[in-house]
């Protein structure tokens, strides 16, 4: 192998690699995908490192070693993404795939990822938080007021969300809102128990991808990047509790009980 094809290896495995930790990957998988995809496409080893914006490869080819860094930003969860990357690693081991192949497959996930459509998940999400109400005890009225919330505080996340705005600030707004919004019920005494619906409808800020890859880091010693996604997941856990204090001090509304 010449040093231009141990080249491409590396930048097409540093690419794979990249996209799965943008799009909400555990560190273990990226490492193992990316270096089954690096010494699939023909080098003799490939050792990975990983941190919290940054993807590092070292590979060698026929005693030649060759270094590599990408950067890595946050394009929000799709763990499609993920899967397709691991599928297309897998097709390159059973020789289905080849070098042209994998650059076209990982410049169509960069440019066009495949999406949910932005009205299902808010109408999903809207739905599962009214069904979270229904849970605690709510009624009917609670769980139409906890839908009502969750569904104008998704279209405010996304809407955030698409113009790329700081994720903090994201979800400090969302919560405002649908606290907002839900808190109307408690003013206007809609149904037995008005406050669940207060409740219920910020379960969709509960950061929960991101804190499981953290323990799962944890776990499997990559502590490093644990600990830069448990303090991000806190960041968001707190951003959400400056909205909902700062909905609750407008509207007069405290305690969910």
């Amino acid at each position: 192998m010449d040093e231009s094809a141990h080249q491409n290896i590396v930048r097409l495995a540093l690419w794979a690699g990249q996209l799965m930790l943008q799009h909400g990957a555990d560190t273990e998988l990226v490492e193992t995908t990316t270096h089954r995809l690096c010494t699939a496409l023909g080098a003799d080893w490939a050792d990975i490192a990983i941190s919290a914006n940054n993807i590092v490869i070292s590979s060698v080819s026929q005693k030649k070693f060759l270094t590599k860094v990408r950067r890595v930003v946050d394009r929000g969860i799709n763990l499609k993404v993920v899967c397709d990357v691991v599928g297309l690693t897998e097709m390159v081991e059973r020789g289905v795939a080849d070098t042209y192949m994998v650059e076209k497959r990982l410049r169509l996930l960069s440019d066009k990822p495949r999406k949910y459509n932005r009205w299902l998940v808010t109408f999903v999400v809207a739905l599962s938080c009214a069904c979270f109400c229904y849970l605690f005890g709510g009624g009917l009225q609670e769980c139409a007021v906890t839908f009502t919330a969750s569904l104008v505080g998704m279209v405010v996340r996304q809407s955030f969300a698409k113009h790329h705005i700081n994720p903090l600030i994201n979800f400090a707004v969302t919560a405002f809102v649908s606290t907002s919004v839900a808190s109307l019920g408690v003013l206007f005494e809609w149904g037995e128990h008005p406050r669940i619906a207060m409740a219920a409808t910020v379960l969709m800020l509960v950061p929960g991808l991101p804190s499981i890859n953290a323990v799962s880091d944890a776990v499997e010693g990559h502590i490093s990047v644990a600990l830069a996604r448990w303090t991000f997941a806190t960041m968001l856990i707190m951003a959400t509790g400056a909205g909902i204090m700062l909905a609750m001090t407008l509207t007069g509304v405290w305690s969910w009980i």
